[in-house]
């Protein structure tokens, strides 16, 4: 069934909601910083090579997505991706992890 709602409607919620949820990791990982030890230095350095993995698989999932033909998906599959990542942090982090 097609989507109701405007494609760029949905690219902007998707937007909004990925800007809320990273604002809630990067609180998160502050606390998780301000307690130190071992925890925080493993934190930082997961934080820093997720990050480099990220830009790798968007610049991949791009690059795939232009070659099929499909270019005009890639800014949404490019969202789902980090979102999908940074709402993984959001459980981990909450989770006391």
């Amino acid at each position: 069934m097609k989507s109701l709602i405007n494609p760029w409607l949905a690219f902007s919620r998707d937007a909004m909601m990925l800007g809320l949820e990273a604002q809630t990791v990067i609180g998160l990982r502050m606390m998780k910083a301000v307690i130190g030890g071992e925890a925080a230095h493993h934190e930082a350095t997961l934080m820093v090579a997720e990050k480099a993995q990220a830009v790798v698989d968007v610049q991949m999932l791009l690059t795939n997505s232009t070659l099929a033909g499909e270019a005009h998906l890639g800014p949404g599959r490019a969202l789902a991706l980090y979102r999908s990542r940074v709402q993984a942090n959001q459980r981990r982090l909450g989770a006391g992890g």
